[in-house]
Order: C-alpha cells, then structure tokens, then sequence
C-alpha cells in the first residue's frame, strides 16, 4: 500500500513528532509515500481544518494525542486509515497518579483506529485493553547521525544526563549520589544537555544547551551515560530515548531498573542497572576505574543499536501495518 499519510501531532518540535514522525518521513518517500504533518488545533476552524485533511490523504496517523469519543468518530468518519502512534503514558498524569480525564480520552480514541503503534510492551498491554490491532513500534534512531569522533576529556571524567524541564524531577533524585560519588572520584563531572540546569556544592555541573545541530556531538564528547528514573504507572511508558541516544554515541550507561530501560541494557554488557545510591555510587566508581570496560560496553551499546533499534528495521515493521491488521504485543 502506498499514497498519501498525514502525521498529526501537537507541534513539529515535540520530541514525539520527530522520533515518531519526521525522521521516517525520508524513508516513506523513498518507499513512494507522500508524508506532511499538521499541528492539531483546538478551535472549531482548526478542527475542520484537520478533518478536511484527513479526507485526502490515505492514511491518518495521530502522534500521541487523545479525543473525545465525538471528535474521535468524526476523524473515523473521515479517515480511510486511521492509526495512532505513543510512546508515553498519556493516559495518566507524569506524576504517576491516576488522571480520569486522560484515561477517558484514551478510551474513546483507540477503538476508532485500524492499528495502535505502541512503543514498548506496557503501553502495548494498555493499548490491547481498547483495540486489538497494536504493534510495537520502538523507538529508533539515524546512526548515521551518530557516527562521529569526539573529543573526550582526559582530565576529568565527564557523566551525561540529556532531557527537558518535564523529565528533570528524574534527575534531581540521583543528584545526592552523584555527590557522594564525587568523594571516591574528584574529577566527575556533570553534563546536563538540557533547557534548565541545577546547582551542587559537591558536584561541578557544565550546562548545555540542547539542539538538533550539537547533541549527537556533546552526547559523544562524555564518558557515562546516566538515566536515572523512578517506578511508576508514568515512567513504565518511557520508551528509552536517552539510553538508546547514549549508546548509539559509544557510551556506557548507568540506568535506574525501570520499565523498558532494564530490557534495553543488557546489565554488565553495554552498562550497568543501578536501583539505589549505593549501586549508584559503586557503578559510577567501576566505570570510572575502568577504561577498556567503558569501550567494551560503549561497543556493545552501539551493535545493540545497529540490530535492534534503526530506522529502517522499524520502519519495515510499521510499513507492514499499513493496510493490514494484526495483534502483536
């Protein structure tokens, strides 16, 4: 199946637009896709605006956002195809608290769509709950983007941390070990690839701001990447972005055993799980102490990317949804 596919999301520079949408809008081209996006807008003139659009093209594809159950049949109506695309809980608060509102909104989008793409197998179960027809469809990068040589310090060891304000409560929660570390290792340092940064006595902190154009460059120029992430009904729908990004660009990783990042690092191989301070502190002192293990695992990170997490392997996988309807969660 091949024509037209509208992506419609709530802005272009969401990260959810460009992992689930514009970065395989070159590849629908090359497979004789016609891919556009539309930003969702919730006046009347753009809701009629987007139900028009719908209507000439050949498959809908909704990143991420939720309707209600009128507007959901209206686009049903209109659509051809319909699919919706996730790669978060957004049927609950990012607190992890329960949200009515959410879950009711979910619950009257998912039904009206020929096939969910669910990006790990939590949000895969939940969507099964509503709609039969879901695949997983992880996330994925362009390696070639991070097929780059960068300078690394050779006087300070240099941890990396990449988010936004939204996810910066993660981080927060590990900086006391960070802290404790700097005791057994005096020229850690922190990078926060980020919109905000935070203050320590202990721990020298190095704000960067993120771009498109420098993060591959910043992620490759630490030696540790961390990932710090609570348990809860929010964070099991995080999808792995940063881990994936961190080994793509050669690095070891040190992650909180949550969700789907305890699937994607595989534990003493391309990094290490660490579920309190004290693993915190002593994964930090054994990739610290160790620079061929940092390589090996770096390595490792890398040929995990390339097998399992491409562009063009999951592209493959959502190009055979299209058109077709199947269960495989």
């Amino acid at each position: 199946m091949e024509g037209k596919i509208l992506f419609l999301s709530k802005g272009a520079n969401a990260s959810s637009t460009r992992y689930r949408a514009y970065d395989f809008f070159p590849l629908f081209k090359e497979a004789g896709w016609q891919p556009t996006h539309l930003k969702i807008q919730n006046s009347l003139s753009g809701r009629i605006q987007l139900l028009q659009a719908a209507q000439k093209v050949d498959t809908v594809v909704i990143v991420r956002s939720t309707f209600s159950f009128l507007f959901a049949r209206l686009l049903r109506y209109f659509s051809r195809q319909l699919v919706f695309t996730f790669d978060d809980a957004i049927f609950t608060k990012s607190s992890g608290e329960r949200s009515k509102g959410r879950e009711r909104r979910f619950a009257a989008t998912l039904p009206f769509c020929d096939q969910i793409w669910a990006g790990n197998n939590y949000l895969a179960d939940q969507a099964c709950q509503f709609n039969p027809h879901v695949t997983i469809i992880p996330t994925a990068l362009d390696m070639e983007r991070y097929s780059i040589q960068a300078n690394k310090s050779n006087t300070h060891l240099d941890l990396v941390w990449i988010g936004s304000q939204s996810t910066k409560k993660h981080l927060v929660t590990v900086i006391p070990a960070l802290e404790a570390a700097t005791a057994l290792i005096p020229t850690l340092r922190l990078k926060i690839i980020a919109d905000f940064t935070l203050e320590s006595n202990q721990l020298e902190i190095i704000p960067i701001q993120w771009s498109p154009e420098s993060e591959v460059q910043e992620l490759a120029s630490a030696h540790i990447g961390i990932a710090p992430l609570p348990d809860n009904t929010f964070t099991r729908g995080k999808c792995g972005l940063k881990i994936l990004q961190y080994m793509a660009a050669g690095l070891p990783v040190i992650s909180s055993p949550t969700g789907v990042n305890k699937d994607i690092v595989a534990n003493g191989s391309s990094g290490l799980l660490a579920a309190n301070k004290q693993e915190w502190v002593e994964s930090i002192q054994r990739l610290a102490q160790d620079i061929n293990l940092r390589s090996s695992m770096g390595a490792a990170g890398q040929k995990r990317c390339r097998e399992h997490f491409t562009l063009t392997a999951t592209f493959k996988k959502m190009l055979s949804t299209l058109g077709a309807q199947s269960c495989n969660t």
